[in-house]
């Protein structure tokens, strides 16, 4: 049995077998998983490539493999995250080095891709404009969401700092009174402070899916702060817009009202988020082809960051790669 086909840790076989651990990996490394013969082992650590798993549809996305250090991720849709899935792990997110390698790939081949789905950045981009030109870029609609949820986001984290430094002010100036400073409380418990810090996780959920306590506390947030409730309700509105829309065009319809709105809501932190989905309007409007997302991808992300947290860490990133690519690629 191979062990890469069960990630079990050498900390596991330590404590079932009652041996050195250290020695157990060191032996399994040298004589017993074929690394010493693989045939990508001299440039690991810098790339892994493999051809025969690319599909016509197909996912691109970054990742940490240790300390932060980012590799650029193929893999194929139709792998759903197993066996044949890993179409290509290249360090760095440089366009112009990852398509470097990429091309390694015959052009022939590369042709075949249909489409493949990708975040909003410009290297991700660049690199699937070089290396698979025949496909339609699909950015990714979580992304986008993503943005505008931020954009929410940043603006009940600035009301907060403002409640917090308001209430140092008062609680000082009790003090100078001589008096015991008393917040004043909203009709479900909360202070202003409160409030704002609670409500972070009702603003990233549609109202339907509010509690009954959540329901009450944004009546009162969007009460007392009615530029969160407006910008709530644009980040729903563009979710609403991906997930009801079915036709391209209506969408393309959909997404320019919505732009007007933005621009005459004066939100600066909703601006960038409209001017980032006009930059990338074409790949945006490619998800109502086939609905296509980068769930794939992020899927695969999490497995790798489950993989490194079983094995506490990555000393050895050719060695785990390897491992890596025994079981998805």
């Amino acid at each position: 049995m191979h062990l890469d086909s069960h990630p079990i840790s050498c900390k596991s076989l330590e404590q079932f077998f009652n041996v050195d651990g250290k020695l157990l990996q060191e032996q399994y490394r040298e004589h017993l998983s074929e690394y010493k013969d693989w045939d990508q082992k001299e440039h690991a650590e810098d790339y892994l490539l493999f051809p025969q798993n690319l599909g016509p549809k197909m996912s691109m996305d970054e990742t940490s493999v240790s300390n932060g250090e980012l590799y650029t991720v193929v893999t194929n849709k139709e792998g759903k995250g197993r066996k044949s899935c890993l179409v290509a792990m290249i360090k760095g997110t440089d366009a112009e080095r990852v398509s470097s390698i990429l091309r390694q790939i015959p052009l022939e081949e590369r042709w075949k891709v249909e489409e493949i789905t990708l975040d909003m950045a410009g290297s991700m981009n660049k690199i699937a404009k070089t290396c698979f030109s025949n496909a339609s870029k699909v950015i990714d609609r979580f992304h986008v969401q993503k943005l505008a949820g931020e954009a929410v986001q940043d603006l009940r984290i600035t009301h907060r700092w403002e409640a917090i430094k308001m209430e140092n002010r008062a609680i000082k100036q009790a003090r100078v009174d001589g008096e015991k400073y008393k917040a004043p409380i909203f009709t479900n418990g909360d202070t202003e402070r409160q409030l704002l810090a609670r409500s972070r996780y009702l603003l990233f959920k549609p109202a339907y899916r509010w509690s009954e306590s959540q329901k009450l506390r944004a009546k009162i947030l969007f009460e007392n702060y009615p530029d969160i409730e407006m910008a709530y309700n644009l980040a729903s509105e563009l979710r609403n817009i991906f997930s009801k829309t079915k036709e391209k065009g209506i969408a393309f319809t959909k997404l320019a009202h919505w732009y007007d709105r933005v621009e005459r809501a004066g939100m600066k932190s909703f601006n960038i988020v409209a001017n980032s989905i006009q930059t990338h309007y074409k790949g945006i409007l490619n998800y109502f082809d086939n609905r296509s997302t980068n769930a794939s991808a992020e899927s695969f992300n999490a497995k790798i960051k489950a993989f490194r947290r079983q094995f506490r860490g990555v000393r050895d990133i050719p060695f785990f790669l390897f491992r890596l690519a025994n079981i998805y690629a």
